[in-house]
């Protein structure tokens, strides 16, 4: 239970013979190990019909199970409903409490007390079994004299059913005794062990703390060193004393041992205009010389947005971060359950990170058109790799929405298409997503964010399953995405790294595209970012081959037969015959000063702009990620925390209504989105989040009442 995963399959008793097509394990199999896990926590328990019932966690794994009757079915629902509460209560335990300290000499005193308790016990059962023997003689004793007198044959039957049952009685009460002696000895044996792996733990745990220190504080001391041997020496006529002063006062802080374990960013030197507004500085937050507050600067922004889209921010800040203090407590964690500061974020949410794959929709408006599925096949995959060249610069983390938070983006009289994004689990956090387009295309998504810090990088796993469909054909295209890997967490520049495959299938025709996503290596000569990928007929022929990174452009080659040497047909690659070179993708350049800006797109600086007559529920109207983006980070954290406690009491109300339904027999229903509804995707046979409509028409009559409280 301390990972709370539940080994649903190997639970059932007889499984490998109640159900041996659904789990086909053998039994050298069940002994050792099991085909998979399901978190309990976060697990969706559904009834199918009267003898099958469903465990999934939303779509990453399914297990349909079947009883033989369904009496049967209802106690292992029952019992496993039972088992989701204490995981979820153990989970709110967990969050609450955080890292347990590690063992000490207290804990093990406590251990040492435990079993001289448990002992204690056993001796008080010895002594009630001796009793119960006592006394079971003595019934005994007298039933048998009963038994001597002249009582109705009737009379003696009924004394010898309770002479067998107080015999039975007797036996059960010293078969308790012996298991208590033998749960005695186990833990005698075993607590020595026990304490040594535990010290072991401890001990590993505390080395790697310290050694991630010390790489940490050596690294830094390193960067500044370089800087001060590099900047300083370089006095040429154009240089000015302000900036020798800069050089000099960012050497100073090498021999400043009180800061060593604080990280700041590289000191620039930026050119700006004049007439900007905002000026950055080195250590505060909007610039002394600023003549107008951020305040004032995000009113005209907003005064101009109701004319045009906005095409600037604030600028980021340039705080200094005890980066240490936070991250040696985040080692092979789940980084969505770990209260961060702001300082981490951008000013955007999860649900507008979603939506940004939609930068570059026109290519699925020209897929819209194709006549060709491979054609069309083609266009998808680029839009596909599109939707990472948003965060080749983007080492920010966005804010994790809270349940029921919506986004909506409407740009059907501009681009002819508009989206919408809503939260519909919180752990593990899952958002789903819809798009439709008056060009011919709808697309559709539920993704859940897994990720883990390792101490080194962050690997970033997006789990579900991309749809999307094109109304004129009925094409119907399916894809995952690949995982992301942020690299230098502690020490360096921070970088990010697309890795893994993606095999997009058309569902009508039974064309495939494979994606192939290089991983970056210090040793190869290839470029960086490399994307590869073919698209293939139902029969595997090769048609087209593609080509570029994932950050740049993407191009397509016709791959067309050539004879072989010895007459045979050879295939020839498209990417050897220049002529058939199309440009299916190229990313669009960043807004001026972008790297101010949080290095957002055009696209990303306008969708934090306010709107009217959005859902209260909007990530827009969100207060900690207003005032992150206005520069007022203080403040911002001090609203993130009470945000956050205010979903954190929701969740425990929930789940204090869920076991009480459980324990009272009542039917209790969990959580439901409030735009989407959750079911059994027709292709895919995968329970997903689907959109059930009427968004956009409570809109138009601005009717939110069913919108929670979540701000």
């Amino acid at each position: 239970m301390d990972q709370l995963h539940q080994r649903l399959p190997a639970a059932m008793v007889r499984a490998e013979q109640r159900a041996p097509e659904l789990l086909q394990w053998s039994k050298a199999e069940m002994r050792h190990t099991c085909r998979g896990t399901i978190n309990l926590a976060t697990a969706n328990i559904t009834v199918e019909d009267s003898c099958n019932f469903i465990i999934s966690n939303g779509g990453a794994q399914t297990y349909h199970l079947k009883a033989s009757s369904e009496v049967e079915r209802q106690r292992w629902v029952t019992a496993l409903e039972l088992a989701k509460a204490k995981a979820v209560k153990m989970l709110a335990e967990s969050d609450e409490s955080g890292d347990e300290e590690s063992v000490s000499q207290t804990d093990k005193t406590e251990l040492q007390n435990t079993l001289r308790t448990l002992s204690s016990k056993v001796e008080d059962l010895s002594t009630c079994n001796d009793l119960i023997a006592k006394h079971g003689t003595a019934l005994q004793r007298s039933l048998s004299e009963l038994e001597s007198l002249k009582l109705p044959a009737e009379s003696n039957e009924k004394i010898k059913q309770v002479n067998e049952r107080a015999t039975l009685f007797r036996i059960t009460s010293n078969a308790m005794i012996n298991a208590c002696r033998d749960f005695l000895m186990l833990a005698q044996t075993h607590s020595k062990k026990w304490q040594k792996s535990l010290q072991y733990e401890r001990d590993q745990r505390i080395r790697l703390e310290e050694t991630l220190e010390q790489l940490a504080k050596q690294h830094n001391h390193l960067e500044r060193a370089f800087r001060g041997a590099t900047v300083l020496p370089a006095n040429t006529p154009g240089s000015t004393g302000s900036g020798k002063d800069q050089c000099c006062s960012g050497k100073g802080d090498m021999s400043d041992e009180d800061d060593e374990n604080e990280f700041f960013d590289a000191p620039e030197i930026i050119t700006m205009p004049e007439n900007l507004g905002h000026k950055r500085t080195g250590s505060n937050i909007s610039g002394a010389s600023s003549d107008i507050s951020l305040d004032e600067q995000y009113k005209h922004q907003l005064e101009e947005t109701k004319k045009e889209k906005r095409t600037r921010i604030p600028y980021k800040p340039n705080y200094s971060l005890n980066l240490w203090s936070i991250m040696k407590n985040c080692i092979g964690k789940e980084l969505s359950k770990i209260p961060m500061p702001v300082n981490f974020n951008e000013p955007l949410s999860m649900l507008q990170r979603l939506t940004e794959d939609l930068e570059y929709h026109e290519l699925l408006d020209r897929a819209a058109k194709c006549e060709n599925s491979l054609e069309q096949l083609c266009y998808v995959a680029a839009f596909t790799v599109s939707s990472y060249s948003t965060t080749v610069f983007r080492t920010s983390k966005p804010f994790n929405p809270l349940l029921g938070e919506t986004f909506e983006l409407d740009r059907l009289e501009e681009n002819g298409y508009r989206s919408l994004c809503e939260q519909v689990s919180h752990h593990p956090p899952a958002a789903a997503h819809h798009a439709e387009s008056k060009n011919g295309w709808t697309l559709r998504q539920e993704i859940k964010i897994t990720s883990k810090f390792r101490g080194k990088y962050l690997s970033i796993m997006p789990l579900g399953t991309i749809h999307c469909i094109f109304h004129a054909t009925g094409h119907h295209y399916t894809w995952k995405k690949v995982t992301t890997t942020v690299h230098n967490i502690i020490v360096g520049k921070l970088w990010i790294d697309q890795s893994g495959e993606i095999d997009i299938v058309n569902h009508k025709t039974g064309d495939k595209c494979n994606l192939k996503f290089v991983p970056y290596s210090y040793f190869s000569r290839d470029v960086a970012r490399k994307v590869t990928g073919e698209v293939t007929d139902p029969s595997g022929k090769v048609h087209f081959a593609l080509l570029g990174t994932w950050d740049e452009k993407m191009d397509c080659f016709k791959v067309q037969p050539a004879s072989g040497e010895n007459g045979g047909d050879a295939r020839q690659r498209g990417h050897e015959a220049e002529d058939s070179r199309v440009l299916l993708w190229k990313r669009n350049p960043l807004p001026k000063n972008a790297e101010n800006m949080y290095y957002f797109s055009e696209l990303a600086l306008t969708l934090n702009a306010w709107e009217g007559g959005t859902a209260p529920t909007d990530s827009r109207l969100r207060p900690d990620q207003r005032l992150m983006e206005n520069g007022r980070w203080d403040e911002a954290n001090a609203e993130k925390q009470r945000l956050e406690e205010k979903q954190r009491l929701s969740r425990k109300k929930r789940e204090a209504e869920a076991v009480k339904a459980t324990e009272d027999g009542t039917p209790y229903d969990p959580y439901k989105a409030l735009w989407f509804e959750r079911k059994k995707d027709p292709v895919t046979k995968e329970l997903t989040h689907i959109y059930r409509g009427e968004y956009w028409e409570c809109k138009e009559k601005q009717d939110w009442g069913s919108c929670p409280d979540i701000f």
